[in-house]
């Protein structure tokens, strides 16, 4: 019932008004429009996740990773840490999710761009160190949907396994420093 509500806000139709036997609940700050629609597209790649084999760990993992020249901090989000299962050796997969509601301008996963992925790797390392899984396999992956505002269709969900690496971000010349 929600997701027929919120697709129908999201394509400009009007959700069901409240029956007379529920009273309206007070009115409340409504949160923008993009950020309903990245959480359903989080929630619809949780869904499709499983389908494919997953198992999830966390959903929306926050952590402080640094400081700022100014000394505020600096935090960065991981949207799902999941256990790869459909082959072995299961792989610990940190996955950032980016929806759209339309790629006329750019696709959806150009978004992860070098200074997202920088951040969500220094967040991964965090959730590594104090999960104690270091040694374990794991990527990072990205998974893109796609909203077809225009027409009633599916949402297109596109799963990239290994979308980036660590490796352009390591320190060459440098001694490897443990996670």
């Amino acid at each position: 019932m929600f997701l027929s509500k919120l697709l129908r806000r999201l394509r400009g139709g009007k959700a069901n008004p409240p029956s007379p036997a529920r009273p309206a609940r007070p009115a409340s700050p409504a949160s923008p429009a993009h950020l309903a629609l990245g959480e359903y597209g989080e929630r619809l790649v949780a869904e499709y996740l499983k389908r494919q084999g997953y198992r999830m760990v966390a959903t929306n993992f926050i952590t402080p990773i640094g400081y700022s020249r100014t000394g505020r901090q600096i935090t960065s989000e991981i949207d799902i840490i999941a256990y790869d299962e459909s082959a072995w050796p299961f792989t610990l997969a940190f996955i950032e999710v980016k929806t759209r509601s339309s790629d006329e301008i750019a696709s959806p996963e150009a978004a992860v761009d070098i200074r997202k992925q920088r951040q969500i790797i220094r967040a991964a390392r965090v959730y590594l160190r104090i999960t104690e899984v270091s040694n374990e396999p794991y990527r990072y992956d990205v998974v893109s949907v796609l909203m077809n505002m225009k027409s009633n269709d599916e949402p297109n969900v596109t799963l990239r396994r290994g979308y980036f690496s660590e490796q352009r971000f390591s320190r060459s010349g440098w001694r490897q420093r443990d996670i």
